[in-house]
């Protein structure tokens, strides 16, 4: 089942529980939330890593360069 498949149906079953309205509304939030959090998701934990490498390489680096250390 898609993730686009997947959050319509959690956006319609969330919008179904207030009992005002149809369930179209939410299953369309749904499908386009998780659109969404597909591109996101994928693109923070990429930003992520690459700034905890950054970070490793610049904590070796001073390492590496610094000749008082024992």
């Amino acid at each position: 089942m898609g993730a686009t498949t997947l959050g319509a149906i959690v956006g319609a079953a969330i919008d179904g529980m207030s009992g005002d309205d149809g369930k179209v509304d939410g299953a369309i939030v749904g499908a386009v939330t998780a659109n969404v959090l597909k591109l996101a998701v994928p693109v923070a934990a990429t930003w992520a890593v690459g700034w905890l490498v950054l970070r490793g390489l610049g904590a070796a680096w001073d390492r590496i360069g610094n000749d008082d250390v024992a």
